[in-house]
């Protein structure tokens, strides 16, 4: 029990958060190359003869320089097994972003030193503070031209509600940027010298003067002594409990800083915390296996045509070849291939402990929000899906290929791509997204990975909500007057669909014992 609990202590499992355009893949990607999981970090954009960047493996993150899907990559360093989750950071993907927040204990937040705090940021920040979870910011591209480094803390500060403690502080900004300066040690780290850097006796010593032009050191050096006597200093506990964030300064795209950051992370981010489920807390630390699928994804090898379920291990040892139950059905089904993940590659896990990210490998028996455990009776919840933004009808070029395209659609549902809706009136399935780029990325994927051409036409519908009733009679009679505006989801379970938001309104108030939801759970309608 000690060298399980000992090992667990040892998991780092988070994800990284940003506007996009803010360098959050060139980050991921440096911090990779850092921890020694890839040799050659590709940019974004690259010229023909670079690799790609390595966690965007789809064609049209490729092709628009954009992370679209969340990539799932683990690596060793500092006797840490760190499970990196890279999110999309457009705000059309929500959805895949909010499933991985569940999955990790803490998170990175890149904000651009020329823009701030951005709306997509803004927003992934909530959402980890509805989950408490905890946040490091590292402030980026400290290589150009950037905003005053202390209106950028007030603003986190003011915007977001969080107090910062800066760990270090850049020397320079821009052509003049220098390296930064550790407020607590007094040493300071170049681009060019040595990861260790040099120790210095305090702010005006004169090698950090003799770093900058005679211009801008007298400032710079004013900068970083009141940084070392105003900034609140870092308070684990604060931390922990998400009311303080750590900042680090860099430029990822200079590799400088990201050493830092991993090295910050590997000390003080949380190791797996406690998972709520619906009748217990459920501890890292206990010796049965539990879990809970996040992500699915199909066709990463279009060779192969695999389909990859991803699972947070809560609690305990998950073996090769072991066998667990599947809750949603209460089956047994058996683990012969888990295996960890660097975007794309993949190598065979023959142990995975709590805290690990691991891809199952299946035929479509596990979904989103499923819950395996070695027999015990329980579900982990906050594995949601949010009610669309847009409906639309598909449209298939060959009316030959129809069920090919409805095995098709039911597997884009499955990932949680998009969600499909089959009307009970019998009239062609809507398709629903939280944003448009997601029917991009449909069209792109039935095209690459099942030869199906498609095209979306409008539906009469524009907005839709599950419905539920304590008692079952009040949900026969409203399906009974509703027929031609009821559908069932992936699950099966009711859709109401209106034609305007004013309709909903009005059906809302028409009719109270019902519970119209924007948000669905895994098992578990919750009202708005």
């Amino acid at each position: 029990m000690t060298q399980i609990s000992d090992a667990v202590a040892a998991r780092r499992s988070f994800a990284i958060i940003s506007h996009p355009d803010a360098g959050k893949t060139t980050l991921t990607e440096k911090m990779l190359l850092f921890g020694g999981a890839i040799q050659l970090a590709g940019e974004v954009k690259a010229k023909a003869n670079r690799r790609k960047t390595r966690s965007d493996w789809m064609k049209i993150e490729r092709d628009r320089g954009i992370s679209v899907m969340t990539s799932v990559m683990t690596f060793d360093y500092r006797g840490c097994v760190f499970n990196l989750l890279d999110t999309p950071g457009h705000e059309d993907f929500s959805e895949d972003t909010y499933r991985t927040l569940s999955a990790v204990d803490s998170a990175v937040m890149v904000i651009d030193a020329a823009k701030g705090i951005e709306a997509r940021t803004r927003k992934l920040f909530e959402i980890c503070r509805l989950r408490d979870i905890p946040i490091i910011t590292f402030i980026n591209k400290l290589d150009r031209e950037s905003r005053d480094i202390f209106d950028l803390l007030d603003e986190i500060e003011q915007s977001l509600a969080l107090d910062t403690a800066p760990l270090n502080w850049p020397i320079g900004q821009g052509r003049a940027f220098a390296g930064i300066y550790e407020l607590a040690g007094n040493r300071v780290l170049t681009p060019d010298g040595d990861a260790a850097g040099f120790a210095v006796s305090g702010p005006d010593d004169p090698a950090v003067a003799a770093l900058l032009p005679p211009s801008d050191a007298a400032r710079v050096v004013e900068e970083i002594s009141l940084a070392k006597e105003a900034c609140l200093p870092f308070e684990m506990t604060s931390y922990r409990e998400g009311h303080l964030s750590p900042v680090l300064f860099g430029s990822a795209l200079k590799n400088f800083g990201i050493r830092e950051l991993i090295d910050c992370l590997a000390e003080i981010a949380p190791p797996p915390r406690p998972q709520i489920a619906d009748s217990r807390e459920v501890l890292p630390g206990e010796d049965a296996m539990t879990g809970f699928i996040f992500k699915i994804q199909a066709n990463m090898d279009p060779n192969h045509r695999d389909r990859i379920a991803f699972l947070r291990v809560c609690s305990g040892r998950l073996t090769r070849g072991m066998k667990a139950v599947l809750m949603r059905t209460g089956k047994t089904i058996s683990i012969r291939t888990p295996q960890f993940f660097f975007a794309q590659d993949r190598a065979l896990a023959e142990e995975a402990l709590a805290g690990d990210i691991v891809g199952i490998p299946n035929h479509g028996s596990l979904r989103i929000g499923d819950t395996l455990t070695e027999g015990e009776i329980l579900n982990f919840r906050g594995v949601p899906s949010f009610a669309p933004e847009i409906l639309r009808v598909v449209r298939l070029e060959d009316a030959m290929k129809a069920k090919k395209m409805r095995d098709a659609m039911r597997q884009m549902a499955e990932e949680g791509v998009v969600q499909v809706f089959n009307p009970l009136d019998g009239t062609p399935p809507i398709i629903g997204v939280v944003g448009a780029l997601q029917l991009d990325v449909l069209v792109e994927r039935m095209a690459e990975e099942y030869n199906l051409p498609v095209r979306f036409e409008p539906s009469r519908f524009v907005v839709g909500r599950w419905v539920a009733a304590d008692d079952r009679s009040d949900l026969e009679r409203f399906t009974a007057r509703h027929h031609g505006a009821l559908a069932t989801d992936l699950d099966g379970a009711p859709v109401f669909l209106a034609e305007s938001a004013f309709m909903l309104t009005y059906e809302m108030d028409k009719w109270p014992k019902i519970t119209f939801s924007d948000v669905k759970n895994y098992q578990l309608i919750t009202p708005r």
